[in-house]
């Protein structure tokens, strides 16, 4: 495994149906990944809605939110008011699924490729370059 790739055999529970499964099997069939930490307490998380909603609706990047030290109620709210860009969704309430991808806080996104190398990070809400970024990435 090369410094820039994520470690992918772990446990995670995913948020609304609360099933437990493997990371690794999440990450299959698609080119690109889309991994967000997010919260419903973080407010620079609901500044950053729209452009997740943008990249789910104009790109074919899977992407996964990792819901970070927050409640299972909040949460669904959340997605609810500022709407869920999400295929799937973990609940990471100890923070470690977190620090496994190197985040120290939240929002951090990671675009990863097929072979679970980050090709790029970014610490704090994204923006439109972010987006414009993550989208010439994509369609390379």
């Amino acid at each position: 495994m090369s410094e820039n790739q994520i470690f992918t055999d772990f446990e995670v529970v995913e948020l609304i149906e609360e099933k437990q499964i493997n990371f690794s099997e999440v990450l299959t069939g698609k080119n690109f990944y889309l991994i967000n930490i997010w919260s419903s307490w973080c407010e620079p998380c609901k500044d950053e809605s729209e452009y997740l909603l943008e990249l789910k609706n104009n790109t074919p990047v899977m992407m996964i939110g990792i819901n970070y030290k927050d409640k299972k109620k909040n949460a669904l709210n959340f997605l609810k008011l500022y709407g869920d860009p999400f295929d799937q969704i973990f609940i990471d309430k100890q923070g470690t699924i977190s620090i496994n991808f190197g985040a120290y806080g939240v929002p951090e996104t990671f675009l990863l490729n097929n072979d679970y190398k980050i090709l790029k990070k970014y610490i704090g809400p994204l923006s439109d370059k972010d987006v414009y970024e993550i989208k010439k990435t994509i369609n390379n």
